[in-house]
């Protein structure tokens, strides 16, 4: 190594290791002293949090640099005799590079994670306590695990860490929440995750086949509401559900029909398709009626009884909505993978053009998945019906975002051909423990909001989307 190779080394900003394992080792020193010294900042009393958190990350920036510049320097000196041509030097160099390209997603996350613990802290005095700051270590530490040893899974890499994820969420929450692990609080995370789950099948079918439907909140809500209207009128209810499935079907046929003309242009098709079919059903609900997007009535026994709290299944105090999302997920996971429609589905999100050579109707297979992401909307719209016992259009609104995020996180690429819904349960069940676990802290819905939407990006970036499958044959 030239003596310029080796000055430019000890000089700059952040020296990289030339080890990757020591450089890991000094980043997890780092996180480990700046939660150290948020602890015993904020347990000072008298210190701004501001202050704290400047001195803290002043301090860690300072450890850093410091531990990677020491070993810089020892590696430069064990290395002095060996390293002695440009060639070698440059290695060097490629190794360093590497390693931050390998690695820049996790420092990237865990980065954020860190980042979002301080603005907690700061802005929260109840959340500064020795227990959250043990569950944050924890966290960083398994995530830490799961994007290192994920990469021997090559083939469900997503899963695995969706699982390691899930499985991380669940010990904190349990550590930090007395009574998550309930009876109660277990199956009210279930049941809203078995609504999600539902409104989700839709989407996970369009997403293989690099498509997007942002109709499903509308239509949601629009079946809440029309279900109720039509009961009211004097429609028997089960005449009265199918109809509603039904009418969600025509919906996603118009936005598959639709989208599929206008190629690269479903995420406006599916959102203006949802914002005429849930303005259509106000109108016509809100006739004769001051109370617009709202309908009153009473909800049938037995629909309360699927989708309620305290309904039972065959004398179980278990809501079927959540016995009939395992069955539709297990009949949806096993046809996708198992029937020629399910593989002919995937060979067309892989490649359109190689399937419709092989003699596959993209057409057929477009519009369908739209009409079932229609059919499944309207049931979760049904079902919501049952759990609140009241009709609001609105009550779709949280899927707009939630059900995409189930099956980004998940795994499913949206550029098609890769996924499935058994990588979407994953997500929706990461995304249902994380809400149950904000709300279990206590945060108003704001900051709610904003840490669901935090957590989200180190999530999806540590899942390390694989390559779509074009670029693999």
């Amino acid at each position: 190594m030239s003596e310029n190779a080796t000055n430019a080394l000890r000089t700059s900003l952040l020296p990289i290791p030339r080890s990757a394992l020591v450089l890991w080792i000094n980043i997890a020193l780092t996180v480990i002293l700046a939660a150290i010294g948020l602890g015993v900042g904020f347990a000072q009393e008298g210190l701004p949090a501001q202050q704290v958190i400047l001195y803290t990350l002043v301090i860690a920036a300072l450890f850093l640099v410091t531990a990677n510049y020491v070993t810089v320097v020892f590696e430069t000196r064990s290395e002095w005799q060996a390293a002695t041509t440009a060639d070698e030097a440059e290695a060097q160099g490629a190794r360093s590079r590497k390693v931050w390209r390998e690695n820049r997603i996790l420092v990237l996350a865990m980065a954020a994670l860190l980042l979002l613990y301080l603005l907690l802290t700061a802005a929260i005095p109840e959340f500064r306590s020795i227990k959250n700051l043990i569950a944050f270590l924890v966290l960083e530490l398994i995530l830490l695990f799961a994007f290192k040893v994920s990469g021997y899974f090559a083939s469900g890499r997503s899963a695995f860490i969706g699982l390691i994820v899930l499985g991380a969420l669940i010990v904190i929450s349990a550590f930090s929440i007395e009574g998550f692990l309930s009876g109660p609080n277990i199956k009210a995370i279930l049941l809203f995750a078995a609504f999600l789950g539902i409104a989700s099948v839709g989407q996970t079918m369009v997403a293989l086949l690099g498509g997007l439907d942002l109709s499903i909140p509308f239509v949601i809500g629009s079946s809440n509401i029309a279900l109720l209207f039509l009961i009211t009128l004097g429609v028997p209810t089960g005449v009265a559900f199918a109809f509603i499935l039904i009418l969600g079907g025509v919906v996603g046929l118009i936005n598959g029909l639709v989208s599929f003309r206008l190629q690269g242009q479903a995420l406006i098709v599916t959102l203006g398709t949802g914002f005429a079919v849930a303005g259509f059903t106000q109108i016509m609900t809100s006739i004769g009626s001051q109370f617009a997007g709202n309908v009153f009535g009473t909800v049938p026994r037995w629909l309360s009884n699927l989708a309620a709290m305290n309904g039972r299944f065959f004398g179980l105090a278990l809501p079927p909505t959540i016995i009939i999302w395992i069955v539709i997920a297990i009949v949806v996971i096993v046809g996708l993978r198992t029937t020629a429609w399910g593989r002919n589905l995937y060979a067309l999100g892989g490649n359109r053009r190689s399937a419709a050579l092989i003699g596959i109707s993209e057409f057929r297979y477009w519009v369908g998945c739209y009409v079932i992401s229609g059919v499944f909307a309207a049931l979760a719209g049904s079902l919501l019906l049952g759990w609140s016992g009241g009709a609001f259009i609105g009550v779709g609104d949280p899927y707009l975002f939630t059900t995409l995020a189930a099956v980004v996180i998940g795994g499913t690429s949206l550029l098609g051909g890769n996924g499935g819904y058994g990588f979407t349960v994953i997500g929706v069940l990461v995304l249902q423990v994380l809400t149950s676990f904000l709300l279990g802290i206590g945060l108003e819905y704001e900051w709610q909001q904003f840490i669901f939407g935090l957590l989200i990006l180190p999530m999806v970036a540590l899942y390390g989307r694989s390559p779509h499958i074009r670029a693999t044959v």
